[in-house]
């Protein structure tokens, strides 16, 4: 490693902050060629470069081939004896070529490194990879400096078609060497001390270049630990500002008319429902702006519990808005709304895009006057023309896709809103406080009684015929049908059922029955005509992406049919056969898949044992980390790149009362670029 071992912490003065730099900046010297690849990657500054950390590490285990067993991962050296050939197939290839080792041929296959084919006879490689048994290795990666020559250690990174690792690792190592002595350290002195903790250039330093697995988990320790307490400072700095300095009158309301309502509805409330909305109620008697998620499974009784919450704003003078994520379920919570407040003499509405001209100008006026105290509506309610006349609590429907530009459009418009965000993606109590940092948690846990869920089955073949029978009693019996697909075209890369022409194919199979489309490539007008359709009875199959998975309460859909179910998330299932237990009919769900991968099979196999959200959700979790279950780009939910918030629960805790003790002591020195880097990661967030 060049300059790494030769006194590199001097390389360059310590006087400046550490300042992220472009990465075409002229001091670093990389090439074009790099810095197109870099971006490729995604990475375009320095310090995102260097959080490019290695998705694992290869140890070189160059024992003697007597010792090899089947399946053992290997390295080697080998003398090319046969000249490779390559295989393309789309934008996949498979090379061979066979190497003298260990006084034998071994034959070698490597994956989409077309450029093998360079190589020339004779020439010495390095190969690592995994024996197959009878002279046959599939390598993982190769190269052509000796075994002597590699580090005992070998960082390996994600990287796309046409980008080396080689060529990962060199900019790495040029930008380090460029900026070591510029890093600033974000943990506190005391609280590296305290914890035996790498200063941060050193800690980069041994998770990019390690000379050994224990440098790796030292710099593992570390980093993860730097991870969440930046995280939880900005959530501790996030919270004192939201209420410094501020003051609002608490919302009066009498409690007495609320609960007359209660017990006017044809069930009880769960204990859970009951729980929720005395912490919303007693939110809104406060002096400080609600910012509660309600959170629970499909099906809990949550839009009851919001639906009290806007009688709690109404009683108290002010206006409430429902944020609904389509047009139909937006009509749809009005309906539910008018149902469960009946005799409570509130005046409610709808506004959404594709309302006639004169009535949508009808609604915003009457929103302006007052008039309308409870309006539900689509995205359509952030827009500049529609002014409230005086808004006081906003409740946003699956707040994975209300993010911080809508909290703020919102806050424009009505002086000290309380917000609660519902979401159907539940999470464990002992989470929820890591992914929801910034807000208050309500949790509904209990189903109400008598409650169906859908059934769901395992199919091991991704083919239509294993459920024909089924779905034919469905359908005549007068019920409706989703059809879920990974794609909306056929695709090279990926064997995968799609949309267009599953359709056709199951219109000319069921030509009594209307079937039709609905994919993100329409607009939001074909979109909603699509579901529209579909929820009249009008079509009864509707074949469709995952845009089905929040949206859609159509009570007659009680079948739904999801191929290539081992490509998706076991959460995102939970969501999508959630569309088809609406009603009092039993909902049937069928997941579909030809894989063979027994930790695929097993992790679907979760979802036919249970229903339980918050168990499906912990797994998933558990898999795949926050960022693709709760839409972390649009939210602001922490994407961590090396902390996991299922495993690494002591970290977390730890890291979670630091932060309580740094936000309360704003003056001490040694916090002062913690707290910095917290306010700015604040004010990126709101």
């Amino acid at each position: 490693m060049i300059g790494l071992s030769q006194g590199v912490f001097s390389a360059l003065s310590s006087e400046k902050a550490w300042q992220p730099m472009e990465l075409d900046d002229k001091a670093l010297k990389l090439t074009g060629k790099r810095i197109e690849d870099l971006h490729r990657l995604g990475l375009y500054d320095t310090e995102s470069l260097l959080a490019y950390y290695p998705i694992r590490y290869d140890a070189m285990n160059n024992m003697p081939f007597e010792n090899w067993a089947e399946k053992d991962k290997v390295t080697f050296e080998g003398e090319v004896v046969k000249t490779a050939s390559t295989w393309q197939y789309g934008k996949r290839s498979t090379t061979t070529f066979e190497v003298m080792a260990w006084d034998r041929v071994l034959k070698i296959t490597i994956f989409n490194r077309p450029w093998a084919s360079s190589l020339r006879l004779n020439q010495v490689v390095t190969i690592n990879g995994i024996y197959q048994g009878k002279n046959r290795v599939t390598a993982l990666s190769y190269d052509t400096k000796r075994l002597a020559e590699h580090d005992a250690v070998t960082p390996i990174y994600s990287v796309k078609a046409g980008i080396r690792q080689s060529t990962v690792h060199a900019c790495i190592e040029k930008v380090f060497c460029a900026v070591v002595n510029e890093i600033q350290d974000i943990v506190p002195q005391s609280l590296v001390t305290r914890y035996r903790l790498l200063r941060k250039a050193l800690a980069l330093r041994y998770i990019h270049f390690p000379t050994s697995m224990d440098e790796v988990k030292q710099a593992y320790r570390t980093l993860k630990y730097e991870e969440f307490l930046r995280f939880f400072t900005s959530i501790e700095v996030m919270r004192q500002e939201e209420i410094a300095n501020v003051f609002r009158p608490p919302h009066c309301f009498d409690v007495s008319r609320i609960r007359e309502a209660i017990a006017r509805l044809p069930y009880a409330l769960t204990p859970d429902q009951k729980s929720a909305l005395d912490d919303i109620l007693r939110d809104m008697s406060s002096t400080v702006p609600m910012y509660r998620l309600l959170q629970g499974d499909v099906g809990c009784g949550k839009t009851t519990v919001a639906a009290f919450a806007m009688q709690a704003c109404v009683l108290a003078g002010r206006q409430a808005a429902l944020l609904a994520p389509t047009e139909i379920l937006a009509r749809q919570h009005l309906a539910s709304l008018a149902l469960i407040l009946k005799d409570c003499g509130i005046a409610m509405d709808v506004l959404y895009a594709g309302l006639p001209a004169k009535k949508k100008r009808q609604v915003i006026e009457d929103i302006a006057k007052g008039k309308i105290q409870i309006v539900v509506g689509t995205h359509s309610l952030i827009q500049e023309d529609v002014l409230f006349f005086d808004l006081g609590l906003v409740i946003a429907d699956e707040q994975q896709r209300f993010g911080v530009e809508q909290r703020r459009a919102f806050r424009k418009k009505g002086d000290y809103c309380d917000f609660l965000l519902m979401s159907a993606t539940p999470i464990p109590r002992t989470l929820s406080a890591t992914l929801y940092g910034d807000m208050d948690i309500s949790t509904i846990e209990s189903m109400p009684l008598g409650r169906k869920v859908p059934i769901t089955k395992l199919i091991k073949e991704n083919s239509f015929r294993s459920v024909l029978d089924d779905v034919k009693k469905l359908l005549v019996a007068g019920r409706q049908l989703y059809v879920i697909c990974v794609a909306i075209d056929e695709n090279e890369e990926m064997d995968v059922r799609n949309v267009n022409d599953t359709c056709a194919a199951l219109q000319k199979a069921f030509g009594e029955y209307r079937c039709d489309m609905l994919h993100g490539r329409m607009n939001s007008a074909q979109k909603q005509e699509a579901m529209d359709r579909f929820y009249r009875n009008e079509v009864q199959i509707l074949v469709s992406t995952t845009v089905v998975e929040v949206g859609m309460n159509v009570v007659n859909a009680t079948g739904m049919i999801i191929y290539d179910a081992e490509r998706f998330g076991l959460s995102q299932l939970h969501q999508l056969r959630g569309r088809i237990q609406r009603g009092n009919e039993q909902g049937q769900c069928w997941l579909l898949t030809s894989s063979k991968d027994s930790k695929a099979l097993e992790r679907l196999s979760v979802l036919v044992k249970t229903c339980n959200g918050f168990e499906i959700s912990y797994e998933d979790l558990r898999l795949r980390g926050p960022g693709d279950i709760l839409g972390t780009k649009q939210s602001g939910k922490p994407d961590f790149i090396l902390g996991n918030v299922v495993s690494d629960t002591a970290i977390i805790n730890t890291a979670r009362a630091d932060a309580r003790v740094i936000a309360a002591d704003p003056g001490n020195l040694d916090y002062a670029v913690l707290l910095e880097n917290a306010r700015a990661s604040a004010a990126s967030r709101d």
